[in-house]
């Protein structure tokens, strides 16, 4: 049974490449046939993205909400959730330190800001304006309904209501106990059945996106901003190899089979620069691996609100490329300090719709560093979050699998050979 899994997966991955390439070659037609194939290339884009991601929205917070009681519950044991949630949430801070870090030197080294023309005007860019208050985000965290935060796939008030409800459970009694957990067991096995069906349709939305943006923007945009492009993905480059530098030294060798499994929903992630498009692959593809899914159940929705490598990378970056578009000198410990409101930042206001963008401009004005730079790069943000997407899927991958490898429970699987 576990064979035809593979291969499955092996064909699908294989799949997402062809549509991958073969939207920016049908996009590339389009756009030179003129505006109004153009036009009408985005909106069959809209339509096709659109449904895949309405369809993996929905198997998200049900597939979030058994997999955690499933697992916290049949733990029995709050101290154990308390553990693997404060050893994650520390290898999350170092991720994000190392994330920014990186995106510092970088900018500092290669210079991508310098001999930019900053524009003279800007208007309302369509950014959300937010900032880092800490007793909205506390209490924001905190569901008034559970049903409103499943309306709204609000991951992070999903996971609180789901572990207070699995620590209920054994409080509960064996009674509760046997009647819940076989229930959640089966809804989360269904989820991941609906997951592997949904999962058919993701390389005719990666087409269908990658498609629309070529189709729409050309080739042009990319060789306007291509160094910039380059020196991102480059420092993004760098920092994969930081991270499974980490992860080796807590996996080993078999951190490079896991890489090669999460390579599939990187490619979704990257194509659809969706991370809810991912979540439920990425389940899959670490049960493959041998991580429960009671573990990445746990840790994948707190990576998703609280470790979130390519987006916090870029924060660092684009506030340097800006500052030397601007002239601007940012001496060291202000760029120190600026790395360390960032910390905090990014991990305010998950869930905001742009939300590497949102968190750059809540931090640059008390730099100095006029938000206007913004509009610099949001042209190309739609190929920066691309990259930021396909990094974050990478982290949170390993950062499941490190979790169970501490809890002594991460599983040998043959079917990471080869998959």
């Amino acid at each position: 049974m576990a064979e035809p899994v593979k291969r499955n997966a092996s064909g699908r991955t294989r799949a997402i490449v062809v549509a991958l390439l073969l939207g920016v070659v049908v996009g590339l037609g389009l756009h030179a046939a003129g505006p109004a194939a153009a036009e009408g290339a985005t909106r069959c884009a809209t339509l096709l993205t659109g449904l895949f991601l309405r369809l993996v929205r929905m198997i998200i917070a049900p597939l979030v909400f058994a997999t955690l009681v499933s697992g916290i519950g049949s733990l029995g044991d709050g101290a154990q959730v308390l553990r693997i949630g404060g050893r994650i949430l520390l290898w999350f801070i170092v991720a994000s330190f190392l994330s920014l870090v990186t995106g510092l030197l970088a900018a500092n080294l290669l210079q991508p800001g310098v001999g930019f023309t900053v524009p003279t005007a800007v208007g309302d860019m369509g950014l959300a304006h937010a900032h880092f208050d800490p007793i909205e985000f506390v209490l924001h965290v905190v569901p008034t309904s559970i049903f409103d935060a499943m309306g709204r796939n609000d991951i992070l008030q999903i996971v609180v209501f789901s572990v207070l409800f699995g620590l209920a459970l054994p409080a509960a009694g064996k009674g509760a106990q046997r009647m819940i957990l076989p229930w959640t067991d089966e809804l989360a096995r269904i989820m991941l059945r609906m997951t592997d069906m949904v999962m058919y349709a993701a390389p005719v939305a990666v087409f269908g996106s990658v498609m629309g943006s070529v189709a729409h923007s050309g080739i042009g945009i990319l060789g306007m901003f291509g160094v910039f492009l380059c020196k991102f993905y480059g420092t993004l480059g760098v920092l994969w190899v930081l991270l499974t530098t980490m992860t080796f030294c807590v996996l080993g060798r078999r951190v490079f089979a896991l890489a090669k499994l999460l390579l599939q929903p990187i490619l979704l992630g990257f194509a659809t620069a969706s991370s809810e498009a991912v979540y439920p692959l990425l389940v899959e593809r670490l049960e493959l691996f041998g991580v429960p899914d009671r573990i990445s159940g746990f840790v994948l929705p707190l990576g998703y609100s609280f470790n979130l490598d390519g987006s916090v990378l870029f924060q660092s970056f684009g506030a340097l490329f800006i500052a030397q578009a601007y002239g601007i000198h940012l001496p060291v410990g202000q760029q120190i300090a600026m790395v360390l409101v960032m910390m905090l930042s990014s991990k305010g206001i998950a869930g905001v719709p742009r939300a590497a963008l949102v968190t750059l401009a809540a931090v640059m004005p008390q730099f100095g560093l006029p938000e206007a730079g913004l509009a610099l790069i949001l042209g190309i943000d739609h190929f920066l979050d691309m990259a930021r997407t396909a990094t974050n899927v990478l982290g949170n991958g390993y950062a499941a699998a490190v979790a169970a490898r501490w809890e002594g429970e991460l599983a040998d699987h043959a079917l990471e050979e080869g998959a």
